[in-house]
């Protein structure tokens, strides 16, 4: 039997499965760790004790996360006769009232709905909103949709067609398919991948190794996870591909330890995988063996770097070497490696099925296909997001985000990481592509998106970045070890109004050494926040040194909490109840007022404060309290 002729056999049982499964009513419901945070777990109880409730019969699911985080718990039900419908938020209430009306009875309560999976008569769809119109998803189109620890339901949406493909062409003909697409590193370098293979391909030396680089470090980044927890196969498949291309026998997956449902997901897939000969020795019967191992990185920023990601992997500190020789020739063990990214794997077999055209047709020229976003921060629609490249921040702000939370100022965002750049609102029509954004000062990186408004200050969005890289340093480079710390003494300073004009110069000169001087990207980037916030918000620095004033109210030590007499109700007493420091009495008046000296600055009074009310406000630069008074007797302590 060939090759096509085995994959044919394991796909038609997996379709025939699939379509018993059509003609049932079938819930699904989203358990990657986002709906997990918001109670989906409790949902999946609910569902299953009301459907054995009512005798129902019924499939109910675990599937990844869609992309739609804001609205989890989600839960798409597919009821023959009705279009698929995704229902979110769903609280306990809302998935009995789904069994009762919907699944016991015909009322799909379109209440509930967020939108209908396909086109239909009754109700939009995801691509009718706007959301939908600029979305364009290739490696996210399957997440939330199949169920990532049944093999069967990738397979019945031509899951691994691509690797059978493969296994009948010659290894450098992968590589040139790949070229073709011009495929670039989503990692963050945006190198060519096709080259990366090509060099590893003709680098003398065996064995080969191809490793996933799925150590996802950066605050605010969750799109390897989700695609890890929601469509595993997708990433084996590339990975198995790459594997061919190169022709090596043994694959890393280096996933941090912090991502234990993704651990557990992918290691369902590959022994479903081994299970069904995709696997493992003689994969489909072809003379081609590869199998995958596992390694659970111990949560190193800085392993995010291949080169001490293969330090990692051997069992030695994660430090960087320097480069050349590049891993593609000289890698894990001394041996010619490829490491990619888990979105970049993820393309492959999409590309190896479609063609090459087929992808440089989506994107730009320079940049073809995709971007994956963690569109996180103070945007409305948090969550995963793939547009192609080419699309605008502002597109992708106001049109797939929804726009700003409580319609607050757009400010900037904190687009690439940590190590990323802060890019302000004269940027918002800039299009998202690898070059246009490295010509900004800022990068692609591996995707983190952070939305930042007008209660959002520069200078301590600088530090708070600086601050975590900083301490992810290996403390290699002096450069990197001794400068960034040099760096975040001096905006701290800075945030404490305890900053000079000449420090502005200092961090300039300072960054642009240490990205000079350091060995690895994560201190040739680590000052870029520092940088674009220094270009585009220089402003708020001079407010900081010169006024001794933090224009967006956020650094606690130029900052004061005041309570204004005329807004604040004598009968409430709501902000005294959440100060954990005593500091809020009451006057002899009966309102209320703060000892400054007391508190703590938690904003705890703020928060609390009723909406009606609005008395607890913060003002800056801080006020300097002369006196305090006392309850008792309602009178002053001289």
């Amino acid at each position: 039997m060939s090759i096509s002729d085995k994959y044919h056999a394991i796909r038609f049982a997996a379709v025939e499965k699939i379509e018993k499964i059509k003609e049932k009513p079938h819930v699904l419901v989203g358990t990657a760790t986002c709906g997990r945070a918001a109670g989906a777990l409790t949902i999946l109880d609910v569902f299953r004790e009301e459907a054995d409730k009512h005798q129902l019969d019924v499939i109910i699911d675990e599937v990844g996360c869609m992309g739609y985080c804001y609205a989890e718990p989600l839960v798409v039900i597919a009821k023959p006769g009705f279009p698929a419908l995704c229902y979110g938020p769903v609280d306990e209430g809302t998935a009995r009232r789904l069994v009762a009306d919907f699944l016991v009875n015909d009322d799909p309560c379109y209440d509930f709905a967020i939108a209908a999976l396909e086109p239909n008569d009754e109700f939009p769809t995801f691509e009718d909103f706007p959301r939908g119109v600029i979305e364009k998803k290739i490696i996210l189109a399957d997440c939330g949709l199949i169920d990532p620890d049944d093999i069967d339901h990738y397979l019945a949406r031509d899951g691994y067609a691509a690797l059978a493909k493969v296994l009948e062409m010659e290894p450098y003909a992968v590589i040139e398919e790949i070229k073709s697409a011009k495929l670039r590193g989503r990692g963050g370098a945006g190198f060519p991948t096709g080259v990366k293979w090509e060099r590893c391909f003709q680098a003398e030396g065996s064995p080969k190794y191809v490793i996933c680089n799925a150590d996802e470090g950066d605050p605010g980044a969750f799109m390897d996870r989700a695609i890890l927890e929601s469509n595993p196969h997708q990433l084996i498949e590339g990975l198995i591909i790459a594997a061919y291309a190169i022709q090596a026998s043994t694959g890393y997956i280096y996933v941090r330890a912090e991502y234990p449902l993704a651990v557990a997901r992918l290691r369902n897939a590959i022994s479903q995988a081994r299970e069904k000969g995709l696997l493992g020795d003689n994969i489909l019967g072809s003379d081609f063996s590869f199998d995958v191992i596992i390694f659970q990185g111990s949560g190193a920023f800085v392993c995010g770097e291949e080169t001490a990601l293969i330090k990692s992997i051997e069992g030695k500190p994660g430090v960087p070497d320097h480069r050349p020789p590049y891993p593609a020739t000289c890698g894990l063990y001394g041996k010619p490696t490829v490491i990619n990214n888990v979105k970049t794997l993820s393309y492959v077999p999409h590309i190896l099925r479609k063609g090459a055209d087929w992808f440089r047709s989506i994107g730009t020229e320079n940049s073809p296909g995709t971007a994956v976003f963690a569109l996180a921060g103070k945007v409305v629609g948090t969550g995963l997001v793939e547009v192609p490249m080419g699309t605008t921040i502002r597109e992708l702000v106001y049109d797939v985000g929804s726009g700003i939370k409580d319609d607050k100022m757009f400010k900037a965002v904190q687009i690439g990481g940590p190590s990323g750049g802060c890019l302000p609102e004269s940027s918002l029509d800039l299009p998202i592509d690898f070059d246009s954004l490295q010509e900004a000062g800022a990068m692609m990186g591996s995707g983190g998106l952070v939305v930042l408004d007008e209660d959002d200050c520069m200078v301590e969005i600088a530090r708070f970045f600086l601050d975590f890289t900083q301490k992810e340093s290996c403390g290699k480079c002096t450069f990197c070890r001794l400068g960034t710390k040099q760096m975040l003494d001096i905006l701290t300073d800075i945030t404490q109004g305890k900053g000079s004009l000449e420090d502005l110069n200092i961090l300039q000169d300072l960054a642009e050494d240490i990205k000079m001087g350091s060995l690895c990207s994560l201190g040739k980037t680590a000052p870029n926040p520092v940088l674009t916030t220094l270009k585009y918000f220089r402003d708020e620095y001079e407010a900081h040194i010169n006024e001794g004033r933090c224009p967006a109210l956020m650094c606690k030590d130029l900052i004061t909490y005041i309570i204004i007499p005329e807004k604040c109700s004598k009968l409430c007493d709501v902000c005294i109840g959440s100060c954990p420091t005593e500091a809020i009495y009451t006057r002899p008046d009966m309102l209320k007022a703060i000892h400054l000296d007391k508190c703590v600055k938690c904003n705890n009074c703020m928060v609390a404060c009723p909406p009606q009310y609005k008395a607890v406000i913060k003002v800056s630069p801080p006020i300097v309290e002369e006196k305090e008074e006392t309850v008792e007797g309602g009178k002053e302590d001289e």
